[in-house]
């Protein structure tokens, strides 16, 4: 119905039935349409809702039994337990995935490889130091102070050449630099328990009791080091030694000296049924091993085998009888050899072998390549420029050239110079007790320090990521055997002019070929990627919900109007403290603000809309004027 006063009448009427209908559909519309669009932006009103609906419309499986099972407590709290323990037990497991993940492990892969195999370097050694003519008197002179204090030690009477002994007064006045030095560190007998020096021809000592050693003390003799042994042949061998590197450290350029033959040494060289030439070897001396060749180390004409088998490999024929060398250095006869990769030093000591006089030493080998992953699956270097250690070999990166650089790198700077079996770093100088009177005991205390990983060189050097390994196997045979030693030794006597004076120890053969053609290459993959581990964890949600990826953005979305909901209470609670803190208005106010408008004319009629609520049409909400009446009359239509 529509009220319309004007002028003091009112005036009431009804609308059609149609124009109803249509405008109370209108109505409806606009307020479905209202509706959907709160929808976007309307959240749950509390919590219970947002969870209700989670349980009732999700695809994990379980979750329903809560809602289902509601009217039971005791069903009720048996699933939510059941449901929580199950979520607790889910990302355990995702936990120890997690862990497993980030500790990076790998796979590793063998692969055969059949292809022409580069041949590797060999070195082979003469076991035999040479009396180089630059230190061969200090040499004889170092021989007749240990002859004397074997004399002194084992009654042993080392037998000497008779020039040595003819020239021995004459050089009394120019050794006397060296006895003074030799004194310094003299070779003793200490006792077995605590290394304390006792007096010569103790009676009261079993000799079982007595270790052979000698003493190294610091430059004002306050700390001394005892450097013995359980046997005396290494005690006197040691002692020898470290007199030897002080003599070779006296000679400038002692390593530049060249006074290889290596006529003299190697009677015949072959290679794929090819001689050898000077091309194919390089020449080097070592301290202890002697003159030392390498073959095959030219990195521009490498050799190759086509084929294996011992016809298509290296094969030498070397004089293994000594002549002219240092006794008391090397006690061994034979020659050393060693196999290793072309760039890389040859460290006989670590992973050479001897080969006996008189027998032929056949060697196969079998190349192995080892491939590993860097980064965060191992601490492997590629080429050794991120480890904290100075490459002081002209060679690429290894594990034992670190290590022994750091070593020496260390020796530098501690001791003040430079251990003479390894490479000189710039601007130091080889240790020599006639310019560092205490290196000796500054180097065992080193060297003691270094075994026992205190410098934490074995800590910083790292392996390298890619390497190239040689696994050798041996055998051997009598050679020449005894029906053909006779013509055998016979022609090397006439081709290389070799004076026959021990023919079970004069010469031996060598073979080094591939065992066979394949070569193994051990590589390493990533045994749990990103997809893996994505795989493993739906495995893992499957196993214990049921559910998919879909169900996962359910639970995100769980998540995601929890805190939305948490928010928009905060904020309705911080409202509601504002609009009750300040002082209501007064009661009267909004009625005085109504009637405070200006008086009509007195010609112009006042029209207002009264809006009323009626019960049989909800949906009218206004009533609007029809006409004008006169005042004071009511029309009905």
């Amino acid at each position: 119905s529509e009220f319309v006063l004007q002028g003091g009448s009112v005036k009431t009427g009804k609308m059609p039935e149609g124009e109803k209908m249509r405008q109370c559909k209108q109505e409806e519309q606009q307020q479905q349409k209202e509706e959907e669009r709160e929808g976007l932006i309307e959240f749950y009103g509390s919590y219970q809702e947002l969870f209700q609906f989670f349980c009732s419309n999700t695809t994990i499986h379980g979750a329903i039994r809560l809602v289902c099972s509601k009217k039971n407590k005791m069903k009720t709290a048996f699933w939510s337990v059941l449901f929580f323990l199950t979520f607790g037990l889910m990302y355990w497991q995702f936990g120890i995935l997690y862990r497993e993940y980030f500790s990076y492990p790998v796979n590793l892969n063998l692969n055969l490889n059949s292809d022409r195999l580069t041949f590797p370097a060999v070195t082979l050694c003469t076991l035999n130091p040479y009396r180089y003519s630059a230190i061969r008197k200090k040499l004889d002179e170092l021989d007749q102070i240990t002859h004397q204090t074997l004399l002194d030690l084992y009654d042993y009477n080392m037998s000497l050449a008779r020039s040595d002994w003819a020239t021995l007064s004459a050089r009394r006045r120019s050794s006397r630099s060296l006895l003074h030095h030799v004194q310094r560190h003299p070779l003793r007998r200490q006792k077995r328990d605590n290394f304390v020096n006792l007096p010569e021809n103790s009676p009261s000592v079993d000799k079982n009791d007595w270790k052979i050693g000698f003493v190294l003390c610091s430059e004002n003799n306050k700390h001394c080091f005892h450097q013995a042994y359980s046997s005396g042949v290494d005690a006197v061998r040691e002692w020898y030694s470290f007199h030897y590197i002080n003599i070779l450290a006296q000679v400038p350029d002692a390593k530049a000296l060249d006074e290889s033959d290596f006529e003299n040494f190697i009677y015949s060289c072959r290679f794929n049924e090819a001689t050898c030439d000077k091309a194919n070897y390089t020449h080097f001396h070592h301290p202890l091993y002697g003159n030392c060749y390498t073959f095959n180390d030219n990195s521009s004409s490498l050799w190759t085998s086509s084929l294996p088998g011992i016809n298509n490999g290296l094969s030498l024929v070397v004089r293994t009888e000594q002549n002219d060398f240092i006794p008391l250095l090397s006690t061994v006869t034979g020659a050393r050899v060693m196999v290793h990769d072309q760039n890389e030093p040859a460290f006989m000591d670590d992973g050479g072998f001897n080969v006996r006089p008189g027998i032929e030493t056949s060697i196969s080998m079998r190349k192995e390549m080892t491939v590993r992953l860097g980064g965060s699956y191992s601490d492997c270097t590629e080429d050794g420029s991120d480890v904290p250690v100075q490459n002081l070999y002209s060679s690429r990166y290894t594990e034992q050239v670190c290590i022994r650089s750091c070593f020496q790198l260390n020796m530098v700077e501690r001791c003040g110079c430079a251990y003479y079996f390894y490479p000189l770093p710039a601007g130091a100088e080889y240790c020599d007790y006639t310019k560092h009177i205490a290196w000796g005991y500054c180097y065992y205390k080193l060297l003691a320090e270094f075994k026992a990983d205190v410098l934490g060189c074995f800590h910083k050097c790292r392996k390298p990521c890619k390497m190239t390994e040689y696994q050798l196997s041996a055998g051997y045979s009598r050679w020449p055997s005894a029906v053909s030693e006779d013509w055998v030794f016979y022609i090397l006597s006439q081709q290389n002019k070799y004076n026959i004076t021990s023919k079970r120890n004069g010469v031996a053969k060598v073979n080094i070929f591939f065992e066979e053609w394949n070569y193994k290459t051990n590589g390493e993959s990533p045994a749990f990627t990103v997809v893996t581990l994505l795989s493993q964890l739906g495995n893992q949600w499957s196993l214990w919900f049921g559910s998919s990826v879909l169900s996962v953005m359910e639970l995100a979305e769980l998540i995601l109007d929890f805190i939305a909901i948490t928010f928009i209470l905060a904020f309705r609670w911080f409202r509601s403290r504002q609009q009750l803190s300040p002082p209501g208005p007064p009661p009267n106010s909004h009625a005085n603000a109504a009637f405070q408008d200006e008086a009509p004319s007195l010609g112009t009629p006042h029209r207002f809309t009264v809006e009323a609520v009626v019960t049989t049409l909800p949906s009218y909400n206004s009533l609007e004027p029809r006409g004008q009446s006169r005042d004071g009359e009511v029309g009905h239509e």
